[in-house]
């Protein structure tokens, strides 16, 4: 998986990650919203690249 994100994936998964445990230092519950937030845009972007690629013929990939 870590081959298929690239350097910059890799940092920007662990800016989150970092990000994300700041927060729950200091509210856990919104850190925890936020958390589901992620979550749901990255499902959201995962939808809309394998309907664009399904769209060129594409599926399957993901």
């Amino acid at each position: 998986m870590f081959d298929k994100l690239g350097l910059a994936g890799i940092a920007g998964v662990l800016c989150c990650l970092v990000g994300i445990g700041v927060i729950t230092s200091v509210a856990p519950v919104v850190a925890g919203g936020l958390a589901l937030v992620l979550v749901g845009l990255v499902l959201v972007a995962r939808g809309l690249l394998s309907g664009v690629l399904s769209a060129f013929g594409m599926d399957g990939l993901f």
